[in-house]
């Protein structure tokens, strides 16, 4: 199954939906360290892996970390070479003083933001669908 490449559908169809939990940025030199905690998602970069874990799993392990987020998940089913969606959501949350990191999955975008503010990115993601209608 294919996703949606049009933007204004895409847009239209968003469906922000907070996962439970609040989640966290963190770096460590191997997956090992983790022992049976699988992270949320990973990224391999050239200064260690990069994992996002729930927060509770990462204090358990004594894993370090400095950014403390609240996972929203566009329940829209993008492609993987849809354009613009990324720019749309991350200039829509911009401007409204908040900041994202995005995390794309085969189904689904995903933005962390500011757990603190993650009421008011459902907002402003609604917002986007609703002007689209």
């Amino acid at each position: 199954m294919h996703g949606e490449r049009n933007l204004d559908r895409l847009l239209a169809s968003l469906e922000p939906v907070q996962r439970p939990g609040t989640f966290v940025f963190a770096v460590v030199e191997d997956a090992a360290l983790l022992g049976a905690v699988v992270p949320d998602a990973t990224v391999r970069e050239e200064e260690g892996l990069t994992v996002v874990l729930r927060r509770e799993e990462a204090d358990r392990l004594g894993v370090a970390y400095d950014h403390v987020g609240a996972w929203i998940t566009l329940r829209v089913h993008s492609a993987l070479d849809a354009v613009g969606l990324t720019a749309a959501v991350s200039a829509a949350l911009a401007g409204s003083g908040l900041s994202c990191n995005v995390i794309a999955g085969y189904h689904h975008d995903h933005l962390l933001v500011p757990v603190d503010r993650a009421h008011e990115a459902i907002t402003v993601l609604a917002g986007m669908s609703r002007d689209q209608t």
